[in-house]
């Protein structure tokens, strides 16, 4: 098989990369489960936004506050300055966010935000903003998507990349030739015991970043959710309590009914509050209150975690609602630079499997989104610049010394690639 550019993963960032790409561009999707089952489609909260020139210096500064000062500064100025090209996009391609009775964007606040600056679309603006990426991909004739299609390796030599070894839904292994390979295959959540990931996203690029020597940055820096819905029987994945509730007035109280904590504190310093609580209290949960939200708030800005809740036997307009911290973004990942190249000519990695720094040692919330979405943009820019094909003979010989018998185990190689994650990352 071969295509012009190869994407792994049909997240936000993927797809937004892929409708960047020029419309003479071969473009192949894979991803390796359905089209929506990507933690782009979890997403509740919003996507942060720069409201106006007033609000630059407080939120480049919220950024790095809540990185710890760690962050790449150039990186956080790309991606505020990008913001408001990034939401005209999602507009014009239909996202609602939002709005005001006079069709003014509405924004709302979550921990660390000095002020309020995140678009939302009701508590499910990654599904708002995904859906419509693929709405408006499935519409380009260069573009393909293929389900269940996983990616198993990058094939490269001499340090350069050539395309990559995939597996398609009916068991079938095949050999890709690739101008550019584009890593956007998430976060590492499935080799955690409790995270709020999909289970399948268990960082295969960062294995195959190790099994290549592709350079990585800031590997061990793994955030915590503070709030996920606790329950006694472990779940596919843990349920996300959105921050923006804590922004909206949710309070968070200890096994006596008192509250303990500022709720918006970074996700990071909260969640350590949280856990030194719940062993203060010999409890596997705290108490989160959402009843200091207005009930009509409750309706229209998070119908969705309020019937997820009805489901699992909690009423919120009456009772608190036991809460955990989980494992739920990878900060860390495949380093790249502000184009989103990696350390390997012609691979490049976006959205959560990529660290461009712009998050430090801990992301602000909503950050997550239109980091992905600005730097996948970049990197579609930066492929469109190339004139001409690639050497085709180098491409073919690198193609040629991979065996696909190499791959033909699948088990075994899924066991090796989680084993090189679970290990770099710390995780036992």
């Amino acid at each position: 098989m071969e295509t012009d550019i190869l994407i792994a993963g049909c997240g936000c960032s993927g797809l937004y990369c892929a409708l960047h790409l020029p419309s003479d561009c071969q473009v192949t999707v894979i991803t390796k489960a359905d089209e929506e089952s990507n933690d782009s489609f979890l997403a509740q909260g919003g996507m942060c936004m720069l409201t106006g020139e007033e609000d630059y210096d407080a939120y480049f500064e919220d950024t790095l506050a809540a990185g710890h000062y760690e962050n790449d500064r150039a990186s956080v100025e790309i991606m505020i300055r990008s913001s408001q090209d990034v939401v005209e996009d999602l507009v014009s391609w239909g996202v609602d966010f939002q709005r005001d009775e006079q069709g003014q964007l509405m924004y709302t606040r979550e921990g660390a935000h000095s002020k309020s600056r995140i678009v939302f679309h009701e508590d499910i603006t990654g599904k708002e903003i995904t859906s419509h990426l693929l709405m408006e991909a499935k519409k380009r004739p260069n573009i393909t998507i293929l389900e269940y299609t996983t990616l198993l390796d990058i094939i490269c030599s001499d340090g350069i990349c050539y395309g990559a070894v995939i597996r398609r839904a009916d068991g079938t292994l095949e050999k890709v030739a690739a101008d550019n390979v584009v890593l956007a295959t998430g976060g590492v959540g499935g080799v955690y015991f409790h995270s709020t990931n999909f289970r399948h996203l268990t960082g295969d690029a960062i294995a195959m970043a190790l099994r290549h020597n592709v350079a990585l940055k800031d590997i061990t820096y793994v955030q915590i959710h503070p709030t996920t819905l606790y329950v006694k029987e472990k779940e596919t994945r843990s349920f996300l309590i959105s921050e923006s509730m804590r922004g909206e007035g949710a309070k968070l109280y200890d096994k006596n009914g008192n509250r303990f904590v500022d709720e918006l504190l970074p996700r990071d310093v909260l969640t350590q509050k949280i856990q030194e609580q719940m062993q203060k209290d010999g409890t596997d949960y705290v108490w989160e209150d959402l009843r200091q939200i207005p009930s009509e708030e409750l309706d229209s800005h998070f119908p969705n975690i309020i019937e997820h809740c009805r489901q699992m036997g909690y009423d919120v307009y009456n009772e608190c609602i036991p809460v955990v911290p989980a494992q739920h973004y990878f900060m860390g990942g495949i380093r790249v630079d502000h184009e989103s190249r990696t350390s390997m000519p012609h691979l490049y990695a976006v959205g959560e499997t990529a660290c461009n720094g712009v998050h430090g040692k801990n992301r602000l919330a909503s950050n997550s989104l239109l980091e992905s979405l600005v730097f996948a943009k970049r990197a579609a820019q930066d492929m469109a610049k190339e004139s001409g094909r690639r050497d085709a003979k180098a491409q073919q010989a690198a193609l040629a010394q991979v065996s696909l018998d190499d791959y033909r185990d699948g088990n075994r190689l899924e066991e090796e690639y989680r084993v090189a994650v679970q290990k770099v990352l710390g995780v036992h």
